[in-house]
């Protein structure tokens, strides 16, 4: 008997037809399945990221604003366009995020 060495997932969003939603329900359920599990990944990164700068609060007191700023602005940009669009942020902020790069 042959061991594979790494279990292997396919991450890729499922071939679907957003012009023919109802063409193949299959593949319209793998693709609301996927954008699901995506979105969960990105709440659960920003909550890890949320208690990182929490930490840094607490250990770095008065200076937690020099110290913590690349922390602010990773958690400001991990919890942009995260979410199910039922917070009071405008509009635009709930799209897809935009890389400055």
């Amino acid at each position: 008997m042959v061991r594979k060495a790494k279990v292997e997932f396919d991450e890729s969003p499922p071939d679907f037809d957003p012009n023919n939603p109802y063409g193949d329900p299959v593949a319209m359920l793998e693709y609301r399945e996927y954008l699901v599990r995506e979105k969960f990944i990105q709440i659960e990164t920003a909550k890890i990221i949320r208690e990182r700068l929490r930490w840094c609060y607490r250990i770095e007191g008065v200076n937690h604003l020099q110290k913590c700023r690349h922390l602010v602005q990773q958690y400001l940009d991990a919890t942009r366009g995260v979410g199910w669009g039922k917070d009071a942020r405008p509009h635009e902020l709930h799209g897809p995020k935009k890389d400055s790069d």
